[in-house]
């Protein structure tokens, strides 16, 4: 009973937080386009998906991701192998970040682009390759960043002076980088950071400051989705330079 009624908790706060997307939508399409809504049944049909598909995904998060992520973490500190620690958490940024759809969606279109620009050849093989090196490379950043914001909580290094580093290093790549690559490194940043990374990723960095004498969860433990973001941009410009 009472997952229950955590789950139809779950999505009476997943109605709530869509409630001012819908309000926009219904004030623009009536009052100021002054059109009534087409298809409302297959509308509502489609609302009441992402509500039960937002619940669910939440729900899930909060049962099994977010758990398992701290506990991983506790376990590893308690190991007492910084070597191992280190080498799950690059496996873990990789990992989630070649699955990440939005990072999947935007790599294919990047190297759809690409090809009509006549950057690469117009063939299935040459953007596929295109697409995947750019996944790689996005991946394998996001591995190094999740593998330094451990270190920085191991460490205890003050995260603005990295931050501010890291994006001295941005600004300096992009005088470098060819224009075409440039927005496409940007995005590249964001979409790193979604659905199966953001969880996994907050619950290590919480887990294993929260494991660690000395070390506060709330000022060490959050801070790894900003490396996850910030050294794709640079990745992804260095592989512009080198295959453009």
């Amino acid at each position: 009973m009472k997952s229950i009624k955590a789950l139809l908790q779950c999505m009476l706060n997943s109605l709530r937080d869509l409630m001012p997307i819908i309000f926009v939508i219904g004030f623009f399409q009536i009052f100021v386009l002054q059109e009534s809504l087409p298809n409302v049944f297959s509308i509502l049909f489609g609302l009441l998906l992402v509500v039960l598909g937002l619940t669910f995904f939440i729900f899930g998060l909060e049962m099994g991701l977010f758990p398992i992520g701290e506990s991983m973490a506790q376990a590893f500190a308690r190991k007492g192998s910084v070597f191992w620690l280190v080498l799950f958490s690059f496996c873990l940024g990789f990992g989630t970040t070649i699955a990440e759809p939005a990072l999947t969606a935007v790599s294919a279109e990047a190297a759809e682009v690409a090809a009509e620009g006549g950057m690469i050849e117009m063939t299935e093989e040459a953007m596929q390759d295109y697409a995947d090196g750019l996944r790689v490379s996005v991946a394998l950043s996001v591995g190094l960043a999740i593998v330094l914001g451990v270190i920085r909580i191991l460490k205890g290094w003050p995260i603005h002076r990295l931050i501010i580093s890291g994006y001295i290093g941005v600004v300096i790549l992009t005088w470098f980088a060819p224009e075409s690559i440039i927005g496409v490194a940007y995005d590249s940043g964001g979409v790193t950071t979604s659905t199966i990374t953001v969880p996994l990723v907050t619950a290590l960095g919480v887990g294993l400051a929260s494991s660690i004498k000395g070390r506060n969860p709330m000022l060490d433990g959050f801070g790894l989705i900003a490396f996850a973001s910030l050294l794709p941009m640079m990745f992804v410009m260095v592989y512009g330079m080198v295959v453009t």
